[in-house]
C-alpha cells in the first residue's frame, strides 16, 4: 500500500470513529498529523485525495470538513429490512451471529496488532459503562453499552471498510444483542452475568496486550457461547409449546383395567 494511501486509511477510519458527520470539521493539521502519527505533507496528501472523491471539502483559511458520509449513509439504509426481519422472526439472530463471527474474529485480530492508546481507552471506558449499567440493573443501557464495546473493538481495527459495515450493522446488532441478553438471564442471570463479563474483560485484555491470537480465539469463544445458549433455550422453548398441543385424550391410559366380572 501507498504511504498517501494508508494515511487516507487512519484518517477514515478517525472520521468514522468521532462519528463524523458532513458539515462537520476535521481537527486542525497539526492536531491530526499528531493524532494519526503522520507527517503533515502526508496528510496534506490524504486530504487532497479525499477531497478529489468527494469525501472531504477545504475551505481556504477555515480548515478541513467532512463532505459526504453516503458510503456509510448507503449500508445503513440497506440493513434497514434486516432489523424488520429479526422482529418478525428472531431466528435471523443466528445468521446475525454467524456474520459478526465473521467480521469481529477480524476486527479482534487487527484491533489487537493496531489499537492505540486513545483506542485502548475507549475500548475501557465501553466495558465500564457495560458493567456499570449491568451492575445497577439497566438492561437496555448495558445492552446498548454492549454493541458499543464491540463496535470500539471494530473502530480500532483501523479498516475503513470493516468498520463503515460494522457501524452500518450496530441497529442490527444492538437488535439481536437486547433480545440475546434478555433471553438469557432469564435463563440464569447471575451465572449469565458473571461469563457475559468474563469473557469481554478476557477480550479486552487481550487486545490491551497485543495478543491477536488471544482476541481472537476470545471473540470466536464468546460468541459461540451466546449462540449455544439461545440455541438450547429455542429447542427448550418448542419442546414446551409442541407438548401443550398434545390433545388430553391423545395420551394413552395409564390406569390399570378392571377386573372383569365375577359369574355367579
Amino acid at each position: 500500500m501507498r504511504l498517501v494511501d494508508h494515511v487516507v486509511e487512519k484518517l477514515l477510519a478517525l472520521v468514522q470513529a468521532r462519528g463524523l458527520q458532513a458539515g462537520e470539521r476535521l481537527p486542525a493539521e497539526r492536531q491530526l498529523a499528531a493524532e494519526l502519527g503522520v507527517s503533515r505533507n502526508s496528510l496534506r496528501e490524504a486530504i487532497q485525495k479525499l477531497t478529489s472523491q468527494g469525501a472531504l471539502v477545504s475551505r481556504r483559511g477555515d480548515g478541513t470538513y467532512v463532505q459526504s458520509t453516503a458510503p456509510a449513509e448507503w449500508l445503513q439504509e440497506a440493513m434497514g429490512p434486516l432489523v424488520r426481519l429479526l422482529d418478525a422472526d428472531p431466528h435471523y439472530r443466528y445468521d446475525v451471529l454467524e456474520t459478526r463471527h465473521a467480521l469481529e474474529t477480524s476486527t479482534a485480530w487487527l484491533a489487537a496488532q493496531r489499537a492505540t492508546p486513545a483506542d485502548k481507552e475507549r475500548i475501557q471506558r465501553c466495558f465500564d459503562v457495560m458493567m456499570q449499567h449491568q451492575q445497577s440493573g439497566h438492561a437496555e443501557l448495558a445492552a446498548r453499552a454492549d454493541a458499543q464495546f464491540h463496535l470500539a473493538i471494530a473502530e480500532a481495527s483501523h479498516n475503513v471498510v470493516l468498520v463503515q459495515v460494522m457501524q452500518s450493522l450496530f441497529a442490527v446488532v444492538l437488535s439481536t444483542v437486547e433480545r440475546n441478553r434478555h433471553d438469557m438471564f432469564r435463563l440464569s442471570a447471575p451465572e449469565t452475568l458473571r461469563v457475559l463479563t468474563a469473557q469481554h474483560q478476557d477480550l479486552m485484555q487481550a487486545i490491551l496486550d497485543g495478543d491477536p491470537t488471544r482476541a481472537r480465539a476470545c471473540i470466536g469463544d464468546h460468541l459461540e457461547h451466546v449462540r449455544t445458549t439461545i440455541q438450547r433455550m429455542d429447542e427448550d422453548r418448542a419442546r414446551r409449546e409442541r407438548s401443550t398441543r398434545l390433545p388430553v385424550d391423545a395420551a394413552p391410559s395409564l390406569l390399570l383395567p378392571t377386573d372383569p366380572p365375577r359369574r355367579a
